[in-house]
Formats: structure tokens, sequence, C-alpha cells
């Protein structure tokens, strides 16, 4: 399984400049062509070099750097202002330079806008994504309890045979134990017979109360929220995927958002004490972004 700390195209779907920087060097690295990245003011500014200028034909490296971009689709990276010039040494404030003399610092610059891909699409690839990085997760974890059991079974395996002491304690432990319920036999008892006899009291004072009033099933159908959030969370979302890919009108839209926005509120209200708190926080923040591209998509269907 890949590890996403490593995975150099999911960084830069998520909107890193250095590693969509990578991804672009790489395609493009038979073309004699190197790229450097700024993201300023919502544009990510693209300074393409080259040694010659043949390398740097217009029509050619806009169309190869467009489709690039967009097989990434990089996260809130919707234009790009592609320039370029001939190839010169590291120049840290490159964009100033040529921004402060534009005809004689390039060759050309052309301005670009990246096609989407459709919001459902999206979801489903970030969902898929962020599913493998919980499954991936999960199986480190697992292998770090099974490097620790084997550990301690080595460690064990060394310590000194004690059997005969630990039968020496308990035969003393037994012998104390009869001492003691010989002295306090009649004392225990009464004492046994005291705690027994309080649930049945209680029990019968509880009778007496009103039984309270269950709580009202929510809108997705599940009773058992308080008790068990991650799960009913895991359910309501599931769901809303299946629903999400035959939604069309904005009311399957807004009820789509609801019920991300649901499952988001019950991730949020899993406890610390959780054994899978970690992956409740990340699918919270998950849901919350799909509750709200949902209700954009309301916005923009038919009724």
């Amino acid at each position: 399984m890949v590890d996403r700390i490593n995975d150099i195209a999911w960084q830069a779907h998520q909107g890193s400049v250095a590693a969509i920087i990578q991804l672009l060097n790489e395609k493009l690295a038979q073309s004699g062509v190197r790229t450097r990245a700024i993201f300023a003011d919502g544009v990510l500014q693209l300074l393409c070099e080259a040694s010659k200028i043949e390398q740097l034909e217009q029509s050619t490296v806009v169309e190869q750097i467009q489709k690039i971009l967009e097989s990434i689709a990089p996260r809130n990276i919707h234009r790009v202002n592609i320039n370029s010039r001939i190839v010169r040494e590291e120049q840290l404030l490159w964009l100033k330079e040529i921004y402060g003399d534009r005809e004689n610092q390039l060759l050309w610059s052309q301005e670009i806008t990246l096609a989407q891909p459709h919001v459902v699409k999206q979801l489903i690839q970030d969902f898929t994504g962020a599913t493998t990085q919980l499954a991936q997760s999960a199986r480190l974890k697992t292998q770090s309890s099974r490097t620790s059991v084997l550990t301690n079974r080595d460690k064990y395996r060394y310590l000194p045979k004690t059997r005969i002491p630990t039968a020496l304690s308990l035969g003393f432990l037994l012998l104390l134990g009869g001492v003691v319920y010989a002295q306090l036999g009649d004392k225990l008892k009464i004492l046994v017979q005291l705690e027994t006899s309080k649930p049945s009291t209680t029990a019968k004072a509880n009778e007496r109360k009103p039984a309270p009033v269950s709580a009202a099933k929510n809108n997705f159908g599940d009773s058992d929220e308080e008790s068990d959030p991650f799960g009913s969370a895991v359910r309501i979302a599931n769901q809303a995927t299946i629903n999400g890919k035959t939604a069309t009108t904005s009311i399957q839209w807004l009820d789509l958002a609801a019920k991300w926005q649901r499952a988001s509120d019950l991730m949020a209200a899993v406890p610390q004490n959780h054994t899978r708190y970690r992956e409740a926080q990340i699918r919270t923040e998950l849901y919350r972004k799909y509750s709200e591209a949902a209700q954009k998509e309301a916005q923009k269907s038919p009724t």
C-alpha cells in the first residue's frame, strides 16, 4: 500500500505546489523544460525555463501543462498563469523580477483556466482517498502491535523459572484467607446479606418510578446514535454515498447535504477514549466538506 506521506500524486491533488512542480518536471523532462511556481492571489504563477527558444514553443508548452494539471486536478487551483524565458541562475524573487519588466524578461505569458472534475466524482475520490489513508493507519497499528507481542515473548523467554516460589506464595495466601475467614466469618456473612438486599430494594423503588420517555428516532432512523455515534455516522455516510451517485434535483442535493452534515456531527461526538477517535476526527472534517459541496450543487440544480 502506498504511503500517503510519500505519495507525490496525492499531495499534488491536495494542492501542494512543491508536489505539482515535481510532477511537471518529471513529465516535461524529455522536452528540456524546467518549471518553478508560486501560488499568489488565487493564481498559480508558473515559470517555464529552457536553454533554447524552440523548446519553449508557446502552443506546445501550454497544451502539455494544461493536460498535466487537469489530470492532477489540484484542490483550490483554478487559474494558472504560464510564463516562459531562457534559463537563468536560480533567482528567489523571479516573480517580482518578471512583473517589473515583462517585455525584457519573458518570451511569452499566457493564463489558462483548469477544467474541474464533476463534484460527485470528486467526492468519491476524496472518500476513497480518506478510506485508503485510514486503512493504512490501521495496518501500521496492527504491525506495531504484532512487533510488541513478539518482543514480549522474547523477553519472557529468558525469565528464570519461578514455579516453586509461585506455588508457595499461593499456598500461603490460601492459608491466610482461611485464618481471616475463621476470625471474621460471621461479620462477612452479615455484610453479604446487606449487600444482596440492596438491589432488590432499589429495584422495588425503581418500579414505582415512571419509565423515562425513550428518545425519538432521528430523521435517518438511528435510535442508538448516542450509544454508538461512530457506527451511526458510518451508516449515514454509506447511504449518502449511494444517493450521491443519482442525485440530480435541488431537493435531492439538499437531502444529501443534510445526511453528510449529520454524519459529520455524529463523528464529532465520538469521545476521546473511543478506539477510533482519531479516525472520527478525520471523518468529521471530510463529511463537513461533502455537505458543503452538496449544498453548492443544490444551488445549481433544478428543483
